[in-house]
């Protein structure tokens, strides 16, 4: 990254993790880091620590979602593959306790295969997605748990959808390009 010899940033690394600052390596250890200037220290330090930071992350992540029972081979990989901590942390996501949400709450009251099933967008149903929906229809004592209309269960369903589609990693790394080439930021000044 920074086009320097492997023994200048071996030799660099060593001197920050014996505890010298960056000014004290700057000045006066100029004949071990093959005299690096000050700014170009201070960013392999910066870039020294977020690398360490990102590693780290990654094996407190693996760690938690092996300790769920979740980790597979795909989801290690990810990891290990990972160049960014935003990278590390939309893979956790899914993973994450989450408080109670509107799709988990949908969860709860069995509308996940009615989700499934408008997910599917299959072009042959046999039936009317009203009268699919329909089918989901629970009355419960439990208010939170009760689905009284067809509009209901649909909603819930969308709720489910939304977010699956907002915990998947490669969905929102897409959506961060997206928005990065062709986003743009407008400001106005608030009306008091």
């Amino acid at each position: 990254e920074f086009k320097l010899r492997i023994s200048q940033v071996e030799a660099t690394v060593g001197l920050i993790d014996d505890g010298n600052t960056i000014p004290f390596i700057a000045r006066y250890r100029k004949e071990v880091t093959g005299s690096l200037d000050d700014e170009t220290l201070r960013n392999l330090d910066e870039r020294l620590k977020y690398l360490r930071n990102l590693e780290q992350r990654k094996e407190e992540v693996k760690a938690l979602i092996e300790a769920q029972g979740k980790l597979t081979p795909e989801i290690e990989e990810a990891l290990q593959n990972a160049q960014i901590l935003t990278e590390v942390e939309d893979i956790y996501r899914p993973f994450k306790p989450k408080r109670e949400t509107r799709g988990s709450l949908a969860r709860k009251r069995g509308l996940e295969p009615l989700a499934t099933l408008l997910m599917e967008q299959r072009d042959s149903y046999e039936k009317d997605i009203e009268v699919l929906a329909a089918d989901y229809i629970v009355d419960n004592e439990d208010k939170k748990l009760a689905v009284k209309t067809a509009e209901d269960a649909i909603n819930g369903a969308k709720d489910i959808i939304a977010e699956d589609i907002s915990d998947n990693a490669d969905f929102r790394k897409a959506i961060r390009a997206l928005t990065h080439a062709h986003g743009t930021i407008v400001s106005k000044q608030a009306k008091d």
